[in-house]
């Protein structure tokens, strides 16, 4: 949205009571006649959280603009990444703002803690929460955010992201230094796979820099993308180990309880869950099972358990909010984790934190998550998975769900994962500009037929930029005032 002249202009007195959810300092600006910056003010005396100070960012600090499909309200992984890691980066005196597209009715700009801005814009998600992919339709929304939050970085997270895909693309037209982190791991063999990897490699032909959640995830993405490695840099997932916590008293061993949370889908392995769920409650009548998590394999997981006459020991809990994840994890006393695939599962790290031990597919970056002695691997096999769930049992004694918890702080931290992103920036930042003709060079490679489309496609995105900059100049779109909360305290 561009804010033009004004309509109308008539003082206005705002309360207390006023929404504050979305208060837009343009919008106060246009429809009264007080400046920008008073407006930008009383954002802030209204806002739940009053500030004691506001101020312009320091020199050097970053202008970050996170975007991907994948955030809040909806929950996952990536989700978690991007709110988590936003948060440290804003105490660390960065700018952050993150564009992802409409939920539900939640469409337009919102403000969440510590102030982090979110610009869900009006496109719907159509397939698996992504967006439509349209190449062009989001030039001018892209390029209107990067310049009125005066954006110096474009961090796109999740290879399967089509709002990603295309915000990267846009960004390096304009000239934007560019960062990318890959969430996932890919296979080189079927249709969707083949499709996903030329994608990645015409995005990631021309990013200033690339971040992988493990080693393993780092060799997947340069072999699907065929990036040099030197740009690749392994920055693992972190817990919020304030959230997560042991309970306070140790659970009694009768029953032994094993937790599940997990999107039941085929890519986590909830086939696997029908054929081991009912072997284990044969072996061990004291073993129950919570499952939390929702998908089309739920259905399979239901069958089973009214085959096997499971009800009083199967605990189906469906989909989890975030905020109740811990409570199901205090309730447990072994992790079960049956992907099938997994760069990093950030759920073995909530699990460790809570005190849990952990039993695992042998996937992946699966094994760089935790220490042997705080984890069971195994086969992605049911017979395997018995023997390591057999292993986890006889050794769950032994298991000091306090001492983990500590051991797990001091592994991983947010702060630290925000620290070594810094660094990645800093680097990105002082890689050199290139025109348009100097970067074309690289699409080229990416194939006889796919390199010459990519650069077909990289000119028409240069020409349409030009042409947005000779219908609306860069001076004409009005920047937001930049304010930053110190000191918050309850107003």
């Amino acid at each position: 949205m561009v804010f033009g002249s004004m309509v109308r202009k008539k003082p206005i007195t705002l309360s207390k009571s006023t929404p504050t959810h979305y208060v837009n300092p343009n919008w106060l600006q246009r429809i009264s006649d007080i400046s920008v910056d008073r407006a930008a003010q009383l954002v802030v005396d209204l806002h739940p959280f009053r500030s004691s100070e506001v101020m312009e960012f320091k020199e050097g600090r970053h202008r970050i603009l996170m975007v991907s499909d994948f955030f809040y309200p909806n929950f996952g992984g990536v989700e978690n990444h991007i709110y988590l890691l936003s948060q440290c980066l804003l105490k660390l005196g960065h700018k952050v703002v993150v564009m992802t597209h409409a939920y539900a009715n939640r469409s337009g700009v919102r403000y969440m803690t510590n102030g982090l801005k979110v610009y869900y814009v009006p496109w719907k998600p159509f397939l698996m929460q992504n967006t439509l992919p349209t190449f062009y339709g989001t030039l001018p929304i892209i390029r209107t955010i990067l310049i009125r939050e005066k954006i110096s970085l474009v961090h796109g997270h999740q290879a399967f992201s089509t709002l990603c895909h295309e915000a990267l693309m846009h960004a390096r037209t304009m000239g934007y230094k560019v960062i990318f982190t890959d969430h996932s791991l890919y296979g080189f063999s079927d249709i969707g796979s083949i499709h996903m990897n030329k994608v990645l490699q015409f995005t990631l032909a021309d990013v200033s820099q690339a971040i992988c959640v493990s080693h393993t995830s780092k060799e997947n993405t340069v072999l699907r993308s065929g990036l040099p490695p030197e740009k690749v840099f392994v920055i693992p997932n972190a817990v919020d180990t304030t959230m997560f916590k042991p309970a306070p008293e140790r659970l009694s061993m009768d029953p032994i309880v094993i937790v599940v949370i997990s999107r039941l889908v085929y890519r986590k392995g909830a086939d696997l869950l029908v054929e081991v769920i009912p072997e284990v409650c044969h072996l061990y009548p004291n073993v129950r099972f919570i499952i939390g998590g929702d998908g089309p394999k739920r259905v399979r997981l239901e069958e089973m358990r009214e085959k096997h006459s499971l009800q009083d020991r199967v605990d189906m809990l469906g989909a989890v909010p975030h905020a109740k994840v811990r409570s199901v994890l205090n309730s447990g006393h072994i992790f079960l984790n049956s992907s099938l695939t997994e760069a990093f599962c950030i759920a073995i790290l909530e699990a460790a934190s809570c005190g849990l031990l952990t039993v695992s597919t042998h996937v992946g970056g699966v094994p760089e998550v935790l220490p042997d002695d705080m984890i069971v691997l195994a086969k992605p096999d049911p017979n395997d998975m018995v023997d390591a769930i057999k292993k986890a049992i006889r050794i769950l004694p032994r298991i000091d769900p306090q001492e983990m918890h500590l051991r797990m702080k001091e592994m991983y931290s947010w702060h630290d994962v925000a620290k070594r992103t810094e660094i990645v920036y800093d680097r990105a930042l002082r890689c050199s500009n290139q025109t348009l003709l100097e970067r074309l060079p690289r699409y080229l490679t990416c194939g006889a037929w796919a390199g010459k489309l990519f650069c077909l496609v990289m000119t028409i995105d240069f020409i349409l930029w030009r042409l947005l900059q000779l219908w609306q100049p860069d001076s004409e779109v009005e920047p937001v005032p930049d304010f930053k909360r110190t000191e918050l305290k309850r107003g």
